[in-house]
Parts: structure tokens; C-alpha cells; sequence
């Protein structure tokens, strides 16, 4: 049984990354990935079919592997969801899919601009200031996801001049410091990949919570690799890169010439060494700090949230609305730690009806009146045994003033 969404998520990754291009950028597709597995369960038919190609595996093992990772958040990553939908427009298909939401997702009718905004904020750790949609007086649901994690490296890494990124670095003649790996804690590799030749890998261990950890993984590839497949690369050797055994195809340094490349320079001295044969390899790795921040449309072509809104835009008797679908990211890799957050969320709108007319009746109770105090107990499973029962009832012949501390109105 699969347990892990990593080899469908790498196959969104690769279509997420390839329609945002080669400009510097930050994403989640994980982020993404969640929030199309949660709404896949609303789609039938050839849509359903759509979403599970996209998701890289059936849509009832991608919903299962969402609803596990938000049910179990990581100690390092923090996670929420949330669902919103317009006053009195859910239905009975509406309710039965969000039964299948995790747990921990809030829900409710659509709140104004700046809850949103609050919203991103928290779930972002601060990182992202504003929610990544704006509101229209259309808009019929809302579905959302946030993604944060800030950390400190186990070993920060030490400062070197820029000059140390490599005569044939233009970042070397634009910098003036650069990052340099520790003598311990980090760890690095060159890897023979069949998709894309040899790679220089770095491995950034963060402070770890209990057994739980992070890792920060850096593949650089030659130059003249198109950043999506650099990224591919990146992904299948993600997992092997945070583990102790390392990636699969890492090469021996006595296997390779010494010198420079484009991607590392090896040199060779002697040392009083225990290492089997006496050769010892070690790896250092220089790299710089980056910071970015995004704001990405996820409605092109190949993503699948045109097809996840329509889907549940059909629950709430709007089969065909507009798509709105857009991911907020920011990170920053510094010396001491790295931070990131990613705030993804899909919106539908509906046409506003025609223009009309309204009247509104103001109820007047200006006689004696009754009234009655009724119980509800609407749960998810059917109603409990007080759901419309009257506890009190009175009939009101004897009215009263309104107090003078209640006549005036309350501080905001």
C-alpha cells in the first residue's frame, strides 16, 4: 500500500515548476497536490479520471495520503485547511463531501477580506501578509491551504568570500560573502543521474523535534540544464539525500579526475586517516543565501484546478464556475536556518443573477406574542434526542424599556 505521496507528487512538481518557467521563483507543490487530493472526491466521471492522472495516483489513495498528512502533522511543518461557502448555498452533496475533509479543517460560511488575510497570516507563521485571493461578491466557495515551516541548521554554516563560488560563477563578481558548508553536520555528494549526467547534491540538516527532522536539499546541475529537469532531479533524489544512506548513484571522489569542473573543484593532500584503504573522502559545498517571494496562477493548463472547482461547483448546484487559484510562497535560506511558507487556495464564482426587485418585511410584534425556546442537535450522523424539542415557551403580554446600560452601544 502506498504511504507516501512522494513519486506522485514528483510528477506535479515537474508541471508546476515547468508553468511557472526559469525565473527565480519559490512554490509548493505539495501545497498544491493537497488541495486538488481533497477536492478530487467532488469530481465524477471524466473529471475524476482527469484529477487522478494529474495526481499521479487514484483519486480515493490521493484523498487517503492528504487526509494522513494533515491528520498527522509533522513537528517541524505546520499545516491547516479550510473551507468556506456562501451563506445558505451548501446542499446535501456539499455536506457529504466535506465529511471526508480532515478533521482539522475549518469550515464555515465565507468570512470578509481581512479574516482571510488574518488567516493566511497565522497559518504562514507570518510569512505570508495577505491571502493569495481576493473576494468577489460572486464568490460561491473557497478551499485553502497553508504550509510553514522555520527552522535553524543543526550547524550553521560558516562564511567564505564569494570568490570561493568559482571563476566561471557570475555570482562570484556580484557577491562579496557566500555560505560554506561546516566541517561536520552536513552533507554532500556528486551523483551520476542517467537523466541529466553528474550532480553536485548538499544536504542541510535542521535542529530536530524529537525523531522528527528537516532537510534542506541543494542540486545544482551543469548550466546549460533546463531548470525543470535540474528540479525533477532534485526531487528523485530528495528522500535518499535526508536519510543516512545517502542518494543512489553518489561517486566515489578517487573514481574522478582532479581539477575543476564547472560544478566542483578536487583536489588531493595527505592526511592521517582510519578510512578503509586510506582514502578518505570528504565533501564541502559553497552556495550562497537566497530569499523569494510568489504569487502563482495556478489556473493554466495541466494543474487541474479548473477541473477541481467545476467539480465542486456542481456540489452546490453551479455546474460551470469561474476558476480563481492561486498560491502566495515565500522562503529564506540564511546561514543560521531556513524559512518557507505556502498559502494555496481555489475559489469559484457564479454570474451575479439579473437585476430585480426586492421587498423586505419588517415582522412587527406590537401585541402580546408567544414564545418558545427549542433545542437543536443537528449531528453529522442524524439528529440527537433534544433536536427540536421546546424546552421553554412563554406568551409575552408585558413588555419592558430596553435598560439605559443597554442603549448604548458597546466599545469596538
Amino acid at each position: 500500500m502506498t504511504t507516501t505521496p512522494h513519486a506522485a507528487l514528483a510528477g506535479y512538481a515537474h508541471r508546476l515548476h515547468a508553468a511557472v518557467g526559469d525565473r527565480h521563483h519559490v512554490a509548493s507543490p505539495l501545497g498544491a497536490w493537497l488541495l486538488l487530493a481533497l477536492s478530487a472526491p467532488a469530481a465524477t466521471g471524466a473529471d475524476r479520471d482527469e484529477l487522478a492522472g494529474l495526481l499521479g495516483v487514484d483519486v480515493p489513495t490521493a484523498a487517503r495520503l492528504a487526509t494522513a498528512l494533515l491528520a498527522d502533522p509533522h513537528p517541524l511543518v505546520a499545516s491547516a485547511t479550510a473551507v468556506w461557502h456562501r451563506p445558505g448555498s451548501d446542499t446535501d452533496g456539499w455536506r457529504d463531501w466535506r465529511a471526508t475533509l480532515p478533521r482539522a479543517t475549518a469550515t464555515g460560511t465565507l468570512p470578509e477580506q481581512p479574516e482571510l488575510d488574518a488567516w493566511a497570516r497565522e497559518h504562514s507563521l507570518g510569512l505570508v501578509d495577505r491571502f493569495p485571493l481576493r473576494l468577489e461578491p460572486a464568490t460561491l466557495f473557497v478551499l485553502a491551504d497553508a504550509l510553514a515551516t522555520r527552522v535553524s541548521w543543526a550547524q550553521p554554516f560558516q562564511v567564505t568570500p564569494a570568490g570561493a563560488l568559482g571563476p566561471g560563477s557570475r555570482w562570484a563578481r556580484r557577491l562579496s560573502r557566500v555560505l560554506r558548508s561546516p566541517g561536520h553536520g552536513h552533507r554532500g555528494w556528486i551523483v551520476s543521474t542517467g537523466r541529466i549526467g553528474d550532480v553536485v547534491v548538499h544536504a542541510a540538516p535542521a535542529r530536530t523535534a524529537g525523531t522528527a527532522g528537516l532537510t534542506v536539499v541543494s542540486v545544482a546541475a551543469a548550466p546549460e540544464v533546463a531548470p525543470p529537469e535540474v528540479l525533477a532531479t532534485a526531487y528523485e533524489l530528495s528522500a535518499g539525500a535526508a536519510t543516512s544512506a545517502g542518494p543512489a548513484g553518489a561517486r566515489s571522489l578517487f573514481d574522478l579526475p582532479l581539477g575543476d569542473s564547472p560544478l566542483w573543484t578536487l583536489r588531493e593532500e595527505p592526511v592521517r586517516t582510519r578510512a578503509a584503504g586510506g582514502r578518505e573522502e570528504r565533501h564541502e559545498a559553497v552556495l550562497p543565501c537566497w530569499s523569494a517571494t510568489d504569487n502563482h496562477d495556478l489556473t493554466v493548463d495541466g494543474l487541474g484546478f479548473g477541473t477541481a472547482t467545476r467539480a465542486l461547483g456542481a456540489l452546490l448546484d453551479a455546474p460551470a464556475p469561474q476558476v480563481a487559484a492561486r498560491q502566495a510562497a515565500a522562503a529564506r535560506y540564511s546561514r543560521y536556518g531556513f524559512e518557507a511558507a505556502a498559502v494555496t487556495a481555489m475559489m469559484g464564482t457564479v454570474s451575479l443573477p439579473p437585476e430585480g426587485v426586492a421587498r423586505t418585511a419588517e415582522l412587527r410584534f406590537g401585541h402580546p406574542y408567544a414564545v418558545v425556546a427549542v433545542a437543536t442537535d443537528d449531528r453529522p450522523d442524524g439528529p440527537g434526542p433534544w433536536h427540536g424539542l421546546p424546552v421553554f415557551s412563554a406568551w409575552a403580554a408585558e413588555p419592558e424599556d430596553v435598560p439605559d446600560a443597554d442603549a448604548v452601544d458597546p466599545p469596538a
